[in-house]
């Protein structure tokens, strides 16, 4: 079993920023992808952000490029999405994922581990 848990999220104002950290315990050594899915009231859970465990590679939804960055410490089985010139439509929960195949996805119907999420709010 692998454990994700997300911290970082809070309250900010619009134009701030916030660090989002998600760590990963147990059976870790398949990680293939670490991922950033959001959900806002109301909306089906979205597509942010994923890194390729091993490469590095990164990948971005439109609606945040250039402003948000992920990134993946792998001695701590840690990755963190760098959230910069927040706006209130990325007021959501955002959750931590892990993809223990390969191949890149946007999909979060083929990321097989979850957090519980944290709650990012931007103020207007």
């Amino acid at each position: 079993q692998v454990q994700l848990v997300e911290s970082g999220g809070g309250l900010v104002q619009a134009g701030g920023s916030l660090r989002l950290s998600c760590a990963a315990s147990g059976r870790t050594f398949s990680t293939y992808f670490m991922g950033w899915f959001r959900q806002a009231p109301g909306k089906e859970r979205e597509f942010v952000s994923t890194i390729s465990w091993t490469a590095g590679n990164t990948y971005y939804a439109d609606s945040v490029k250039g402003r948000f960055t992920i990134s993946r410490d792998r001695a701590k089985n840690t990755v963190y999405l760098q959230m910069n010139s927040l706006k209130p439509e990325d007021s959501a929960v955002y959750y931590c994922a892990r993809k223990h195949d390969f191949g890149y996805s946007d999909s979060d119907r083929n990321y097989h581990y979850w957090g519980q999420g944290t709650q990012v709010t931007v103020s207007s």
